[in-house]
């Protein structure tokens, strides 16, 4: 919701004005879609959250913990560096979302065929260059061993900042900056298709 949004940033805004470093957990499939959201400005928080975080002149870590989607992960993840536990993803929508856009329904063969394509996987994004690195999770998950997830965690990150606190506030969003426009790696092999709700998802979208 966009309290949710205004009430990140105020925080981040205290956070800036005492000189403290900023960290961000991100667990969200996106922003809430309601109409009440958006009557009271949900896009208009998210686009000033990435405005702002831009320009903040403190260290910003952010991690994404499970979920990572579309504008409503990234209204708290402008940041100066970005990991993701192993099994998190991070993507501009889910598997289901895409796959209801693409073929008008989401069951198992097309959330497969959509989470394929999307490149959601921590691998994925790190190849990408989407973040800076992967926090291993204990066997079997995080939610196995949560006291070993939060150490591993809190190894990442504390070892982020120590690379980050001394920058000079200049450079620091300088480089931010630039992190941002280095992206946008893609794949131009997609054909254009009608993706009937008889087509193969494989043939809608380019492996």
């Amino acid at each position: 919701h966009p309290e949710g949004y205004r009430k990140a940033m105020l925080k981040m805004r205290l956070a800036e004005k005492f000189g403290l470093p900023i960290v961000t957990l991100v667990d969200t499939p996106g922003a809430y879609p309601g109409v009440e959201a958006e009557r009271r400005g949900q896009a208009e928080a998210i686009a000033v959250n990435l405005r702002d975080m831009s320009r903040l002149r403190v260290p910003i870590v952010s991690v994404v913990i499970g979920e990572g989607g579309s504008g409503g992960a990234l209204g708290i993840a402008v940041a100066d560096r970005v990991g993701m536990m192993r099994f998190s993803w991070y993507s501009v929508i889910s598997p289901e979302g895409c796959a209801a856009i693409l073929w008008k329904h989401a069951n198992e063969q097309t959330n497969a065929a959509a989470a394929r394509s999307l490149k959601m996987t921590a691998a994925d994004n790190l190849d990408l260059g989407i973040v800076d690195g992967i926090i291993e999770e204990p066997a079997g998950g995080a939610h196995r061993d949560h006291a070993g997830a939060a150490s591993a965690l809190s190894t990442w990150i504390t070892l982020q900042l120590g690379q980050l606190v001394d920058l000079d506030p200049d450079a620091l969003i300088e480089a931010r900056y630039e992190r941002f426009r280095r992206m946008g790696a893609y794949h131009q092999d997609v054909e254009a298709t009608d993706a009937h709700d008889d087509q193969k998802p494989e043939s809608a979208i380019g492996n």
